[in-house]
């Protein structure tokens, strides 16, 4: 039934077929009302015989429904690729240098008028290059404070590592505040600065108020502490090459590059290996402000000596705390100590001075040029009588300094001399003894 139906429908599509083929074959048209008849009978056949076709069918089962995974699609935004964060260049410079810190007198600190004072800053090498003693910091602008141009370099600085470089200044005499910038400069003569890109400076950064007046005098108040090495208490004055050490005051005494610039304070540890000696000062009441201050080194011609000098405080019973250490041997060189006490305003302290010897105690001469409590005073200050230890020790030509001599324990260095083998045995003692014209001098620490 369904095949003939499908066949009368097979012709009636060829009839309409033929029938169009021959429409356009022909040169008088069909009238459009003719075409539209016979799509429409066509339609309407078709149409019938798929609905009792499918009227026909036998019912099957209902398909089970396929879940369709999906498929990928185009992106409907751009993909961006990420981009790595940018990363710091670093430029790499044979002289190149970084500031560290302020060893001494940070930004703002109060200097008196005229007051002599040394400022140090920690520096880093951050180049590729060696910093030689050639090196020089040199003064670019600002208040040069009395300074050089250009001071070298203490030592050879690698990349790397860092440097304290100091400089001794002068405050101006009028009050204000102050500052002056300092440069690096090379071998070459090329100036560099500090920082990433090598333009900035370090600089001095001072207030300038009242005067600098000593606030107590270690050299002079010698006999104020209690001086003692490991075995026995020593007296006050000591006596020169004593073996159990001793402690004097100088009025003139040279250091090693053989100038004088102060009264001083010449220690020497007991005369073993590994000796020291060490003094402790009554207490000093401590204002804001107060620094301790002092030159120190080998006495002049004291071309063996090796040892450490240590500063300590302590305040009532409590333990000993460090201010300071410095190893020292003989290089025609001193070294200045600049330590701001203001943290111990108001408090009793009592300092403590010691010499170390490094094994041998040899020439072991331990000089502190003018020790001292700086403090700064309304008021510039005022000559006071230098006061006189008994007896008042002087160095002189005749004075031999080796732990091979040995001294009388009578013989004072005064002007009162008492003759003895290293005098001729006629002179009558004298304010100004005559040494015997066939005396050779010693070559030792303090000569001229």
């Amino acid at each position: 039934m369904v095949f003939n139906r499908f066949r009368i429908l097979s012709i009636l599509t060829a009839a309409l077929l033929f029938t169009l083929a021959c429409s356009l074959l022909t040169p008088v048209s069909t009238p459009p009302s003719s075409v539209d008849t016979l799509y429409t009978a066509a339609a309407q056949t078709l149409n019938a015989m798929s609905t009792q076709a499918v009227a026909t069918q036998t019912a099957g089962p209902t398909p089970t429904p396929t879940l369709l995974l999906p498929i990928a699609s185009p992106t409907p935004f751009p993909t961006f690729t990420p981009v790595p964060p940018l990363q710091t260049v670093v430029v790499t410079k044979c002289d190149a240098a970084a500031f560290v810190t302020d060893v001494t007198y940070p930004d703002g600190s109060t200097v008196g008028r005229g007051q002599t004072f040394t400022k140090t800053w920690r520096i880093k090498n951050i180049g590729t290059c060696t910093w030689t003693t050639d090196y020089d910091l040199v003064f670019v602008s600002g208040e040069k404070f009395g300074a050089k141009n250009a001071v070298s370099l203490p030592a050879s600085v690698g990349p790397g590592r860092s440097v304290d470089v100091s400089i001794p200044l002068t405050a101006p005499n009028k009050e204000g505040r102050y500052r002056g910038e300092w440069k690096l400069r090379n071998a070459s003569g090329v100036l560099f600065g500090f920082g990433s890109s090598g333009e900035a400076t370090i600089y001095v950064d001072v207030k300038v108020g009242g005067y600098v007046v000593t606030g107590y005098d270690f050299a002079t108040n010698l006999c104020d502490a209690v001086w003692r090495t490991k075995d026995k208490e020593l007296p006050c004055p000591g006596t020169q090459g004593s073996p159990d050490g001793f402690a004097v005051r100088l009025d003139a005494p040279q250091m090693e590059d053989g100038k004088v610039r102060g009264i001083g304070l010449l220690t020497h540890p007991q005369m073993v290996n590994n000796g020291y000696i060490t003094g402790k000062y009554s207490a000093i009441t401590i204002q804001s402000g107060d620094r301790f201050q002092a030159l120190i080194g080998c006495l002049n011609k004291a071309n063996d000596c090796n040892m450490i000098f240590k500063l300590e405080y302590q305040i009532g019973k409590d333990p000993l705390q460090p201010l300071g250490q410095w190893n020292e041997v003989y290089e025609g060189k001193y070294y200045p100590i600049d330590i701001d006490l203001s943290f111990l305003n108001g408090q009793k302290v009592k300092f403590v001075l010691t010499i170390l010897a490094n094994g041998s105690s040899h020439e072991d001469y331990g000089l502190w040029v003018t020790p001292r409590i700086a403090r700064l005073s309304a008021q510039p200050p005022t000559s006071t009588p230098t006061a006189t230890l008994s007896p008042t020790v002087t160095a002189t030509p005749t004075q031999t300094l080796t732990p091979t001599v040995t001294f009388t324990p009578t013989v004072t260095f005064t002007p009162t001399l008492t003759p003895t083998a290293s005098f001729t045995p006629t002179p009558t003692a004298t304010d100004t003894p005559t040494e015997t014209p066939t005396e050779t001098p010693t070559n030792t620490p303090g000569g001229p």
